[in-house]
């Protein structure tokens, strides 16, 4: 007997036919992002991003161990340019990087693979803008911004031989980070990371020869590790270019653009929005290097230097929240708002466990982290007092920072960013109000904690009422 089907549901199993065969052909890693068990996806695809991630910063530090070898003067001047550098890493990788992540995660999603690919040259005319701004702008008015962070004498002479290098190439970084965000927003994290990782190998034997003069190569002093990180960013462009346009990833820009307002808006309305938040992140951290930096040039490397390994809790958040960007923003664009809820608060109890463990590992053994850099006993005993302070905080800020990633492939960085205000507010006029009563040091390191703390419940909470509701970025 031949079985008979009701009208409606033949006529349901066609419009079912009819909406996957117009449905586009994805790419197996984005199908992932939208069908694969959470837990292991994240896991995955953030376990070789951390470690990358912190090669990454292995950068930095590397050129910090071999500056603090050439005294203390030399480490507080690099150590007071230190925070215009990070505010360019994380406004080009993780603010404007996040957008174009987002953007680029929300073009597969939606099956606009020929948007994805024509992003590439919108988010590398937006960052090289912003890298020549840069440029501009600290070489022009460096001087003074150092003098009005504690810097003199030797220790500004030291900020700036090495600031005037770093922004020189200051383009360079910007280009890297737009090429690797794009990569990073088609939920591969291995190539970028690839990149970093062998920058940081280079980077062992290049920085001290530059710095210190080993072999055929002049003795440079503090400019001898920055022009090592320019050469690394050069290096880094050419082969994430080539891979890009060697048609080896998912998005694949070709040769020839047409620039239009439509995609640099889905860049900016995110990576703008989220650059405030940077700003404000690095602005906290200059307005309390200023503070410290009025206890004389030891307490300003001690300060700088523990505030380092704060730094260091931004790869590891984005090593959790890159991919966070990818897969919230990919099952954004593909209408699946529950499963990117889920993904952010599986996200950001990773970070938090990952960042409270370092912060409380430096808080018992502060020595063994500001011993690499330098021995003097003032220095020493600055350091150990904000990491002992501060240290314990660090698992808040990690979750504020996974969650605000998050919150980019969602686009909704409204609380995020109001977020990160409150952290200014209590860090920096607390801290000058505790100053002002004779608080001393001990009094600030305690408010930037408590900055910390109210960053990272302030962007859970907003996130647990709702505030991913309402009508979906495009």
């Amino acid at each position: 007997m031949t079985a008979v089907v009701p009208a409606d549901a033949a006529a349901a199993e066609m419009t079912d036919r009819s909406v996957r065969l117009r449905k586009p052909a994805m790419d197996r890693r984005t199908q992932a992002l939208l069908d694969a068990p959470l837990v292991p996806l994240l896991l995955r695809l953030a376990a070789p991003n951390i470690l990358l991630m912190l090669a990454q910063s292995a950068t930095g530090l590397i050129e910090t161990y071999f500056v603090g070898k050439l005294g203390t003067d030399a480490l507080a001047g690099v150590s007071i340019v230190f925070p215009g550098v990070m505010l360019m890493q994380m406004i080009s990788a993780g603010s404007m990087g996040g957008g174009i992540s987002a953007s680029v995660a929300r073009a597969l999603g939606g099956g606009r693979a020929d948007d994805a690919a024509s992003l590439v040259w919108h988010a590398l005319v937006i960052n090289g803008v912003l890298g020549l701004v840069c440029t501009a702008a600290v070489l022009t008015f460096g001087p003074e911004l150092y003098r009005a962070l504690g810097g003199s004498d030797a220790t500004l002479h030291a900020a700036l031989a090495y600031s005037n290098v770093i922004y020189a190439g200051a383009i360079l970084l910007w280009l890297m980070n737009a090429l690797a965000s794009v990569i990073r927003g088609t939920g591969n994290m291995l190539v970028p990371g690839a990149v970093i990782c062998g920058g940081a190998l280079l980077l062992i034997p290049i920085s001290p020869a530059l710095i210190f003069g080993w072999g055929p190569f002049p003795r440079m002093g503090v400019s001898g590790g920055a022009t090592a990180l320019v050469g690394y960013y050069l290096v880094g462009i050419v082969v994430l270019a080539a891979y890009l346009w060697g048609g080896l990833g998912v998005v694949r820009p070709g040769f020839r653009v047409r620039l239009r307002t439509r995609l640099f808006m889905a860049i900016l309305r995110i990576g703008a929005l989220a650059s405030t938040t940077s700003i404000q992140t690095n602005l906290t951290i200059m307005l309390t290097t200023g503070m410290v930096g009025a206890f004389g040039p030891a307490a300003l490397a001690g300060f700088g230097t523990g505030s380092r390994l704060e730094y260091l809790m931004v790869p590891i958040a984005f090593g959790v929240g890159g991919p966070l960007v990818a897969i919230v923003g990919t099952n954004i664009g593909a209408g699946q708002g529950p499963r990117a809820l889920h993904a952010a608060w599986i996200g950001g109890a990773i970070g938090f466990a990952l960042t409270e463990a370092v912060g409380i590992a430096a808080a018992v053994f502060p020595r063994a982290w500001l011993s690499l850099f330098d021995s003097d006993p003032a220095m020493i005993q600055t350091g150990s007092q904000y990491l002992r302070i501060v240290g314990p905080c660090y698992g808040f800020f990690g979750l504020g920072l996974v969650l605000y990633f998050a919150s980019q492939g969602a686009g909704r960085l409204g609380w995020p960013v109001a977020a990160q205000f409150f952290r200014l507010m209590v860090a920096g006029a607390g801290s000058l109000i505790a100053l002002r009563l004779g608080g001393g040091l001990t009094s600030v390191f305690v408010m930037i904690g408590v900055a910390l703390a109210v960053f990272g419940l302030t962007v859970a909470a907003s996130i647990a009422s709702g505030s991913w509701s309402g009508r979906r970025a495009a």
